[in-house]
């Protein structure tokens, strides 16, 4: 019998799917760039939600948002729910987890406890000596903040003070607001930068289990390029903002029609939530979305640079791996959580938007003899298959909670295609900011809850999603079909988490 599989799977935060070098000559990103030319690089990637806590749990559950529970921030994936560690700890394999995690929210309740809330979240004696469990990783050390914000703390911390730098929260906000926000340049050294404690921290993992001889899932968690727009020199100043291209907002898109209330209220400086019906709610990313050009490309400029600082740290991971002799039994994924809008449509961040720039996703795949080297997918993949699929690759069934599907022969053939559809929830405010897209190989429909408007867009003929066809007469009867194809699509997602072992 041939020897299990390593799986290693990287991501980054809120990573716009085309910052890769390989595609955009802007960005330099030599490390994924190898990595994509040693693999295959996938061109429709999507997140099962366009936020962070619902899709890193669907990451570990297999399961969509609506299904785990852990629907929005500050949700909580509860302990109880089935994640891959189950299955890879009956198989022997040693689990890991280096970086975020973001499985549970900045507050905490007597009913909903919360390790990654105040005041737990900043107790380095508590992290010191805290052995888990934590969702099931044999392996654990955690940060929570990005870039300079006041919760930081756990192991991040922890290492922060071993490495000697005593007076950490020096070079990060005070929580009483005294010691406000930084911009672009940050003056903590790189030498503890998150980046490179995610780097040492992996390739230390990587060191052991190379030792133990111990098959592994380890996932290298990264907080970049996730805003505020901050990084160390050299990285901030690696880009100039003058040569810069910005994404601009169509003229044609100014009269579109059917478009979401949230997105008037974004893009319109005279609304107000009243104006649209969405008054007495905070929604993430509901807020008006107005950038100069000038601050626009200066943004831009530091995203790049931290998209080029997390690459360098991605590089010395990869490296590791080689120099362990790990490289050629090893299953890489890099991909990130989901997208970010830095002037696309006019939008800013992240929000109730399921444009492509939100939530599809830069995705490479390399597994040396199994995955064709220098090759490109246009098969639908999402990230709620990656439990499925690595635990395919090592030659475990999928378990019964899993609702994700086996990508493994999409990435071993790049002609071969497993979905016909995937979906992206999104449930920031239930019964208000809720919406769920479905998309195929040509379009895209996008329902809302609790409004009348929609979207639909045929990404064959309008790629860049400028013309919502949801009111075209033209599109009438594809409309009508996809909308059918929408409510199979959700049907089918149900999981069974036991099979049917009898008649009665």
């Amino acid at each position: 019998m041939s020897k299990r599989p390593n799986i290693l799977l990287i991501t980054s935060d809120q990573q716009h799917w085309n910052t890769l070098g390989i595609d955009n000559p802007e960005v330099k990103t030599p490390n994924l760039d190898r990595l994509a030319r040693q693999g295959m690089l996938f061109e429709k990637a999507y997140c099962p939600n366009p936020t962070c806590t619902p899709t890193r749990a669907s990451i570990l559950t297999g399961q969509w948002p609506s299904q785990h529970g852990a629907y929005t921030l500050g949700t909580k994936l509860l302990e109880d729910r089935p994640t891959m560690n189950d299955a890879w700890h009956k198989a022997g394999y040693r689990t890991g987890l280096v970086g975020k995690a973001h499985f549970q929210p900045l507050d905490s309740t007597e009913e909903f406890s919360s390790l990654e809330a105040y005041p737990t979240l900043q107790d380095l004696d508590f992290w010191r000596k805290f052995e888990g469990p934590f969702y099931g990783f044999d392996d654990f050390e955690l940060a929570r903040n990005h870039t300079d914000e006041a919760h930081v703390g756990q192991h991040y911390a922890l290492w922060m003070e071993e490495k000697g730098l005593k007076n950490w929260r020096d070079y990060f906000q005070s929580p009483t607001g005294s010691q406000g926000p930084r911009k672009h340049e940050w003056d903590l050294p790189e030498e503890y930068h998150y980046n490179t404690w995610i780097s040492e921290r992996t390739n230390h993992y990587l060191e052991q289990y190379s030792k133990d001889e111990q098959p592994f899932f380890l996932w290298s968690s990264f907080f970049d390029p996730h805003p505020s727009y901050l990084i160390p020199k050299p990285w901030s100043d690696m880009y100039d903002p003058e040569k810069i291209t910005l994404p601009t907002r169509h003229p044609d898109e100014a009269d579109k029609k059917d478009m979401s209330p949230f997105e008037k209220f974004a893009l319109d400086p005279d609304l107000s939530k009243e104006d649209v019906g969405i008054e007495g709610k905070w929604m993430h990313g509901v807020h008006k979305h107005r950038n100069s050009p000038e601050n626009l490309a200066r943004n831009i400029a530091t995203y790049y640079g931290m998209v080029s600082c997390l690459d360098h740290y991605v590089g010395k991971i990869l490296d590791r791996l080689e120099e362990l002799g790990l490289a050629d039994n090893t299953l890489i994924v890099f991909t990130s959580d989901h997208g970010h809008y830095y002037g696309h449509h006019g939008l800013m961040a992240k929000g109730p938007f399921h444009y492509d720039d939100g939530v599809k996703v830069p995705m490479i795949a390399r597994w040396p003899n199994k995955i064709p080297e220098g090759t490109r997918s246009k098969a639908l993949q999402s990230l709620v298959d990656l439990p499925t699929s690595f635990l395919e690759a090592a030659g475990i069934s999928k378990p019964h909670s899993m609702s994700g599907m086996n990508q493994l022969p999409s990435w071993q053939d790049p002609s071969t295609a497993v979905r016909s559809h995937t979906m992206v929830e999104d449930n920031h405010e239930p019964g208000m900011a809720e919406l769920k897209t479905y998309i195929d190989d040509r379009y895209k429909l996008t329902v809302y809850r609790a409004f009348d408007c929609g979207e639909l867009y045929d990404l064959q003929e309008d790629p860049d999603e400028i013309y919502n066809r949801w009111s075209d007469p033209d599109y009438a009867s594809i409309k009508s079909s996809l909308l059918l194809d929408f409510v199979q699509a959700e049907m089918a997602k149900e999981v069974l988490p036991m099979p049917r072992i009898s008649a009665a």
